[in-house]
């Protein structure tokens, strides 16, 4: 099975772990496998993405909660909308794996 990310799915798996690592180094190998865009990852990593995928989902639907219909929301909506497609693809590979 082959687990594929577009360009901008790529970009934000690549920010949100960015976000992360000034916290803690434990995901650098997840990190600098998405930075090569090397997208081999064992069932571990792909669950470990999910999670922090799905932290972030709610960090966005709760800071668009707060900001009805200001114009950055609609930035944030095509994040979101963004993410969801990236989380769906780690959750299918999750199960695939």
């Amino acid at each position: 099975m082959q687990f594929h990310l577009d360009r901008a799915e790529l970009n934000l798996v690549a920010d949100v772990l960015l976000e992360v690592s000034r916290t803690s180094h434990a995901d650098d190998t997840l990190m600098e496998k998405i930075l090569a865009k090397d997208l081999r990852l064992d069932g571990n990593e792909l669950e470990r993405l999910g999670e922090l995928l799905g932290n972030r989902k709610r960090e966005l639907k709760d800071e668009i909660a707060r900001m009805q219909n200001t114009p950055e929301c609609a930035g944030l909506q095509q994040k979101l909308a963004v993410l969801e497609r990236a989380k769906e693809k780690v959750n299918e590979a999750c199960v695939m794996f």
